[in-house]
């Protein structure tokens, strides 16, 4: 490795304030982390991204269990769900400017629609090439707990600000509209697609709000809350005679 690249990488590291030795192994791990498919390079961010996947849900389990463990199993899902989605990974990796350690093919480059969707695979594959590396959760733990606890705060404080289908169920049956109607299509059988899924939203035959993601419910949860954002912005919706 160029040594300007492990310098690099080293101060990354030292930026997660996790306490963690740096060995050539994890300079090799989060090198192959930052490295995006674009560039052609068989050892890329793919694997280790889809081990952060499962690291990530495991750690955020974990935070739920010590730190929440009042909360009702409903509420632990939603929860968890808000401090693993794709935003807020892409949350993690902006205040780590993780976009600048990124290596990218020239066709990714290009691609500034996708700097969001970038951060967040790239924070990913991070959090995998940590656990490759060390094999302990701690670490993890160190390096995010402070990221979780504030999103935990904010969707413990306005849980239906996080939770677009809850509220629009309730906003729909208190307006006597019943159930929104969620209608979602497979458009891309590739894993990770941000845009694999597409929902549409409809109350009492109307139409609302379209959204893609990529799994069918967060594709449904984007989906209420543009939904919500709209009715927010306009007068109700009111049942057809």
């Amino acid at each position: 490795m160029d040594p300007s690249r492990a310098a690099a990488l080293t101060n990354l590291i030292q930026q997660l304030d996790a306490e963690i030795p740096i060995n050539p192994e994890l300079l090799a791990l989060v090198d192959q982390a930052l490295t995006h498919v674009s560039t052609g390079r068989a050892r890329n961010l793919e694997r280790l991204e889809f081990l952060g996947d499962a690291v990530l849900r495991l750690a955020a389990t974990e935070f739920i269990d010590r730190h929440h463990a009042d909360l009702a199993v409903g509420a632990c899902s939603n929860l968890r769900a808000q401090l693993v989605s794709d935003r807020w990974l892409a949350d993690v990796g902006a205040t780590l400017v993780i976009e600048q350690h990124l290596l990218l093919g020239r066709h990714a480059q290009g691609d500034r629609s996708a700097q969001s969707r970038l951060r967040a695979d790239a924070t990913e594959a991070l959090i995998g090439a940590l656990y490759s590396a060390l094999g302990d959760l701690e670490p993890v733990h160190r390096w995010l707990t402070p990221h979780w606890h504030a999103t935990a705060q904010a969707v413990l404080a306005t849980p239906h600000q996080f939770n677009g289908k809850t509220a629009l169920q309730e906003w729909s049956q208190g307006q006597g509209l019943g159930l929104p109607d969620y209608a979602t299509e497979e458009c891309s059988h590739q894993h990770g697609d941000p845009e694999r899924f597409l929902c549409r939203v409809s109350i009492h035959n109307k139409e609302l709000a379209e959204a893609k993601g990529r799994s069918r419910k967060e594709a449904e949860q984007n989906a209420a809350a543009a939904a919500l954002q709209i009715l927010e912005g306009s007068d109700a919706p009111q049942a057809s005679q």
